[in-house]
Formats: structure tokens, sequence, C-alpha cells
């Protein structure tokens, strides 16, 4: 029996490739932090207990900017925690980003040429100055709003290409491939300091990726020797991606009945 997500999420590492991936480029911070989040969750033990903190600091930081009902006093018990509590996560995110990028740049030299993809972390609040320091200064305006507008809760993780923001210039194929090779390295990573496996699973694999390049992917899949699962719509576009038959298992669906081919 399983009584929480974070059990289940440590017992199945699971990695998902679909439609939804893209996000990861065009969608919201908080997509991008989720990713993040969920390498560190993987490899470093402390990381849950500190996350879990930071977000009860939150919590009741902004009852209290939104109410009014303390003492500045009592807001400092939980500023002062938040701001341990934040140095922690945001050192745990960074420490894991400097493995992390290097691991993605090979998986994506796999994939495609692309001369001048970087990663760019954003911590939440200013570089130049202590988290106290901002929480201080934004105090009077963080009353007037309700809510605590600094800290590792705004963090970001932004993909660039060529000094431009990834989603703004790469084609779609493009974008796919590295989206992909994001989610594979973080699989690659885990297998390296844990020794173990993610469990993937790959909606359409072939859509927006020519032979070629499909070809790449499942080679680079094929390395990281995990169980993955995938999607099409024609099975024939897999033909040529050199998979491994005895190894590979095929099944149809129809009507929503499964049946082995």
């Amino acid at each position: 029996a399983v009584r929480s997500t974070s059990v289940l999420a440590e017992k199945l590492p699971l990695q998902v490739i679909n439609a939804d991936t893209f996000l990861l480029l065009e969608g919201a911070p908080s997509v991008r932090r989720q990713f993040l989040d969920w390498g560190v969750f993987h490899v470093e033990h402390t990381f849950h207990s500190v996350w879990k903190t930071v977000q009860r600091c939150l919590k009741q930081r902004n009852s209290l900017l939104r109410h009014g009902r303390m003492a500045d006093a009592e807001l400092k018990v939980w500023t002062d925690e938040l701001v341990r509590s934040s140095e922690q996560l945001d050192a745990l995110r960074q420490a894991y980003l400097a493995r992390f990028s290097q691991v993605f740049e090979e998986c994506l030299s796999k994939l495609i040429k692309l001369e001048g993809i970087t990663l760019a972390y954003q911590r939440g609040w200013d570089k130049e100055r202590p988290l106290a320091d901002v929480l201080s200064a934004n105090l009077e305006k963080e009353k007037e709003q309700g809510y605590t507008g600094s800290g590792p809760h705004r963090a970001d993780l932004r993909l660039k290409y060529q000094g431009q923001m990834a989603a703004d210039i790469l084609s779609r194929g493009q974008q796919k491939l590295v989206v992909c090779a994001l989610r594979v390295a973080q699989g690659y990573l885990l297998s390296e300091l844990t020794q173990r496996q993610c469990v993937y699973l790959i909606d359409d694999l072939p859509a927006e990726l020519d032979k070629h390049h499909r070809q790449a992917l499942c080679e680079l899949l094929a390395e990281l020797d995990c169980q993955v699962f995938i999607t099409c719509v024609d099975y024939h576009d897999l033909d040529d991606c050199g998979l491994n038959p005895d190894l590979v298992k095929m099944f149809h669906v129809e009507h929503g009945i499964i049946s082995a081919s």
C-alpha cells in the first residue's frame, strides 16, 4: 500500500513524452520548475523535506500577508524559516543542474546539431542580493498584494538558442528533439547517480520526426536499457528505427481492446 504520491514517484520514476512536453519550451515557469524538481527529488534525499518546508512557510506567510492578523514579529518567524529553507532548495537545484546540463548537451548532440543551446536558471529572486534583503525591501508591497513575490516558487529554467528563446525560433521538429533530449537526459542522470531506471511513456513518437531523427531517438533510448512504451498510428513508421526485434513486443489497440501482435 502506498500512502502518498511522493512514495509512488520514488518507487516508479516515470518520464512522459507527449504533446504536453512542448510546454517545457513554451509553457509557464511552473512546468519547468516541476521538471527540474523531478530530477532533484530523485537524486537528493533531502529535497522533499526541504521543498515541503518551503511550501509550508509560503502558505503561512501568505496568509499573514493577506489577513494581517498577527504582528510583524510573527511574520518574521515564517520569513526567517522561508529564507533558510529557500537557500537550501536553491542550492540543491543548482547542484543538480550543474550535472544535468552536461548530460543534456551530450544527449542533444546525439539527436541534432544545434550549436548555441543554453539552459538559463533563474532562482526566483535578485541574483545579486540575499533573499532576506529582497523580502525586507518588498514587505510593504507584499502586504498590499497579499502574497510573497520572491522566492524559489518563482524559479524558472529557460532554454535559449543563440541568445533567443528556443520556442520562438526553433522549428516544431527541432523543438521535439530538444524536449526529448531533456527528458532522456534526466533518465541518464538518474541511472548514473542512483543505478535506477526510468520507465518511458512516449506518445506518437514519429510525429514531427523524419526517419533519421526517429532512429537517433530510438538508439538513445536503447542505450538507457530501460522499459519504454511507444505509441504510433502506423507501426511501419518504426520499422527503420533499428529496434532489436528480440527486445520489442508489439501490441495492437482497436476499440479499446489490446491484443499482442
